[in-house]
């Protein structure tokens, strides 16, 4: 089946690099370092006796930003990191965050086997860490073939992986047959990956390392200059976070329903993908709305709308909101982005019914009064002004997140026990 997969990257290579390459040339920053894309990986120094190396992969912002105590605990534990990502956007959160816990920062190879296989006789790791659903054939062989243990960390199976994966059986079993050790996120992912023939004895549900989430709160000077920066006046604030394509049409219809009603209230859009700042602009031009973009600096006056269309932003922004709806889970989108920073910065969440990337996270929410779920975006302004309306609905809401997040923490010290046992087998 690996051979079968080889032989097939290139021509699937070609055919889908177009497409790649225009959407890696509107979010921007790929050019620097380039190289490590085909395995030009920097050669690192020699390794340091009792220092085990690991290859540290996350895929974007959010992976990267989840990673934190993880890279923190093997830097105590005198383990050498190298850190990668997939996107422009993860690299250079890399880069901010943890140029002082990694021994180096790249790009993730492309899956072809000469560019792989450059890339580990540069880097050379002891130990692989993979996170959620990074599982790579050519990579995993590459690993199999020097007897290095690969981790995969926070796995998880959205809806639509998990029902591809079922009907291609050989699929599953090339994604999975090199993964030594497979921490589940939730039992749910774990009865998922045992459906798919991965053996119980190399799994470990350790939970979602997300859920350990710590947000640097700001104080109330922080709080009111960043407000004043983004051009927000006094009043209620509706953040729509991590949006998608139609969400901010249904937020911004959400914000006009709410001052009709006679609400004093801003919006603030986070996009998930700032390279749609164009389109977002359109929108709320056509709408007749004074706008402000991160992105442009300081805010020059009051505005209607302030789009944070930085990176890395999103945890600092949503402590200015009152209400904050998570994007990519209103109709026709399904897989949902994470709840989980709002919720352990004690604010009244909503999202729409396409929860599928954290269903097990959105059911619990709901369930303990910490979420509210809303069917489509009349609903959705519904919603918005009855919280707004009511304070105390809000602060119970509120209390009920911040309780939920504090009880499902301890998966990064979980997570980390079992990356220690691999590390003392290697040795």
């Amino acid at each position: 089946m690996l051979w079968f997969y080889r032989l097939l990257f290139v021509p699937a290579l070609l055919i889908l690099a177009p497409g790649y390459l225009l959407r890696m040339r509107r979010r921007g920053g790929y050019r620097s370092n380039f190289s490590h894309r085909f395995g030009g990986h920097p050669k690192l120094p020699p390794k340091k006796k009792d220092r085990p190396r690991v290859w540290l992969q996350a895929v974007s912002v959010g992976e990267m930003l989840a990673i934190g105590p993880i890279l923190e605990g093997l830097r105590r534990d005198e383990v050498d990191v190298y850190l990668t990502a997939t996107t422009s956007t993860g690299f250079r959160v890399a880069n901010d965050r943890y140029a002082g816990l990694a021994i180096g920062i790249g790009y993730f190879p492309i899956d072809w086997w000469p560019f792989m296989a450059r890339a580990w006789r540069r880097l050379a790791p002891d130990v692989v860490v993979l996170t959620e659903g990074e599982r790579w054939p050519e990579f995993l062989r590459q690993a199999a073939n020097r007897n290095v243990p690969v981790i995969c960390v926070n796995a998880r199976l959205s809806d639509r992986s998990y029902s591809r994966l079922k009907r291609l059986r050989p699929v599953a079993n090339l994604m999975f047959d090199g993964v030594t050790r497979l921490l589940p996120a939730s039992a749910g992912d774990e009865a998922r990956f045992r459906e798919l023939g991965v053996p119980s004895d190399r799994m470990t549900t350790t939970g979602n390392i997300k859920l350990d989430v710590r947000i640097p709160r700001l104080d109330e000077a922080e709080r009111t200059r960043l407000r004043r920066e983004m051009g927000l006046p006094d009043g209620l604030v509706l953040l729509g976070s991590s949006t998608w394509e139609g969400e901010e049409q249904a937020l911004v219809a959400a914000l006009q329903s709410v001052r009709f009603a006679g609400l004093a209230c801003s919006l603030l859009l986070v996009p998930r993908h700032a390279e749609r700042r164009i389109d977002i602009e359109r929108l709320l031009a056509a709408a007749r709305l004074r706008v402000h973009f991160r992105s442009r600096g300081a805010a020059p006056g009051e505005v209607d709308v302030a789009v944070g269309d930085t990176t890395g932003e999103l945890r600092k922004i949503t402590q200015l909101a009152d209400v904050v709806f998570v994007g990519k889970s209103l109709p026709p989108h399904t897989e949902g982005q994470t709840p989980v920073e709002a919720a352990a910065l004690e604010k009244p969440i909503l999202f729409g019914p396409g929860m599928g990337n954290f269903r097990v996270i959105a059911q619990d929410l709901v369930s303990r009064g910490a979420a509210v779920g809303v069917a489509n975006p009349a609903a959705l302004a519904t919603v918005v002004e009855e919280l707004l309306r009511q304070p105390e609905k809000r602060r119970v809401l509120a209390a009920a997140a911040a309780k939920w997040h504090v009880e499902n923490t301890g998966a990064v010290e979980r997570t980390l026990t079992v990356i220690r046992e691999e590390i003392a087998r290697r040795r």
